[in-house]
C-alpha cells in the first residue's frame, strides 16, 4: 500500500508449490525432490534454541529493512525461515525414499483407481504402468498429505504444524520489519512499500 510503512509478508507454504525433480538422484524413473529448494522442507534438527531463533528473526528483519528488501526476496530470510519451519517438518526424505522404493519394487501395474498401501512411516497412494510411476501421493504417520509426484514434477504440501510454525515466523518478522521502518522514518527517511508485490522503495 503506497504511502505507509506497515507491510506484510504472507505465508507462502501452499499445496500447489511445484518444483522439478533432481537431475542426479533417482529411484526408478522418478527424480527425487531437491530439498535445498526454499519451499521443500524435510525434518532437520533445530539450528539454535527458540530464544535464539526469535532474536535471529528480529535481526534479519532489521537487516532486510535497512537493505530495502522484504521476505523471500532476502536470501537470509529464506535460509532462516526454512531452518525454523523444518524443525517441525515430517521426514519427507525418508517417507518419499521408502515409498518410492516400495512402488518401484512392486512389479504389478496399478489399476486406474489408486490403491492405498501402508508402510512404516506413513502411506503412499500411486499409479504405475509397468515399471514407471506416473503419479504418487505421500502421507505422514498422521495421515497428512506431505508431497505429490506427477509426471516429473513435485508438489510440496504443508502440514498443519508447518503452517503454524511459518505463521509464527512471519508474524515476528513483520513486526520487527515494520518497527525498523518506522524508526527509519523518524530518523528522516521515508519508506514506500507495495505489500502485494513484496517490493519496497526507500527514499531519503
Amino acid at each position: 500500500m503506497k504511502g505507509g510503512v506497515d507491510v506484510q509478508v504472507t505465508p507462502y507454504s501452499i499445496n500447489t508449490q511445484q518444483i522439478r525433480g533432481s537431475e542426479t538422484r533417482k529411484i526408478g524413473n522418478v527424480a527425487l525432490p531437491n530439498y535445498s529448494e526454499f519451499h521443500f522442507c524435510t525434518k532437520t534438527a533445530p539450528a539454535m534454541s527458540e530464544d535464539k531463533y526469535k532474536s535471529a528473526i528480529i535481526e534479519q528483519a532489521k537487516k532486510d529493512q535497512a537493505a530495502g528488501v522484504l521476505g523471500a526476496h532476502s536470501a537470509g530470510y529464506r535460509q532462516l525461515c526454512k531452518s525454523y519451519v523444518s524443525c517441525v517438518s515430517p521426514d519427507r526424505n525418508k517417507i518419499i525414499n521408502e515409498g518410492l522404493t516400495r512402488i518401484i519394487r512392486d512389479n504389478k501395474p496399478q489399476p486406474e483407481t489408486l490403491n492405498l498401501i501402508d508402510y512404516l512411516f506413513g502411506k503412499v497412494k500411486y499409479h504405475k504402468d509397468d515399471k514407471d510411476c506416473s503419479y504418487a501421493e505421500f502421507y505422514d504417520g498422521n495421515g497428512e498429505l506431505v508431497a505429490k509426484y506427477s509426471n516429473g514434477g513435485w508438489s510440496f504440501c504443508s502440514t498443519k504444524a508447518e503452517v503454524s510454525r511459518e505463521n509464527e515466523f512471519i508474524a515476528l518478522y513483520n513486526e520487527a520489519w515494520n518497527s525498523a521502518a518506522r524508526a527509519s522514518m523518524n530518523g528522516g527517511g521515508a519508506v514506500v512499500a507495495n505489500a502485494e508485490e513484496n517490493s519496497i522503495d526507500i527514499t531519503v
